[in-house]
């Protein structure tokens, strides 16, 4: 008969895999064993239990955003919706059901104007915080972002930057407001001075927010330059 108890130490291990893969991306057994100093055996015990509990999932290619190279690539595991929701993510209904209130009572415009406020509080409380020379600002934002629950990163991307948030608290509602996530784009980019570009998002399906930033400055849109 299969032992299903779970060890003392089993839970916290588990929740160290799954955290691992939420502040990396989509990860091989062999990855993750590495970055915990565990064997890949025991990795792949925990793997084997989370994705029976809904928590993983096996990484598509759309998940793991890159391209295959020839033969067989190691199998990766990126977070399912339950294991996001694990951390927090307690969206409801409410917040749904305001936003398209607002939307049919008031328009459209309105839930484009709410998603610049909710941005331009983001920004005043960021900005003290990045006014560091032009070349760190993405390093500091991505640290200010990850010191408020996002779970964010940069890495280096050819010609620029790429800043990665792994967790995204409005997921669920922008999935539906896709306005939430361009005001915040907006946003970035005034407060890296100049334009960047949204590549892709947890709220449309992808496995992390990736946002790229160039090394040469592009001029701002008119919407990156609009202030509240």
């Amino acid at each position: 008969m299969k032992n299903n108890r779970v060890l003392p130490d089993e839970s916290s291990t588990r929740q160290r895999v799954v955290r691992s893969i939420m502040l990396e991306g989509p990860s091989t057994a062999a990855q993750l064993a590495e970055r915990l100093d565990l064997t890949p055996a025991a990795v792949r015990r925990h793997l084997d239990a989370l994705s029976e509990e809904g928590l993983v999932e096996v990484a598509t290619e759309r998940t793991r955003g890159q391209r295959r190279g020839r033969g067989r690539p190691a199998k990766a595991f990126a977070l399912a919706d339950a294991g996001r929701e694990a951390f927090e993510q307690d969206y409801d209904d409410l917040a749904v059901g305001a936003m398209r209130f607002l939307s049919e009572t008031v328009g459209e415009e309105a839930v484009m104007a709410f998603a610049r406020r909710r941005a331009a509080e983001l920004e005043r409380r960021y900005l003290p915080v990045i006014e560091v020379p032009s070349e760190q600002r993405a390093d500091a934002l991505a640290d200010a972002l990850a010191e408020d629950g996002f779970a964010a990163s940069t890495r280096q991307a050819p010609g620029g930057t790429q800043l990665c948030q792994h967790h995204c608290p409005v997921a669920h509602v922008a999935a539906e407001f896709p306005e939430l996530c361009e005001a915040e784009t907006e946003a970035f980019a005034r407060m890296l001075g100049h334009h960047v570009q949204r590549l892709a998002t947890i709220a449309h399906g992808d496995g992390v927010c990736t946002t790229y930033v160039p090394d040469t400055p592009a001029p701002l849109t008119t919407d990156e330059r609009t202030t509240r």
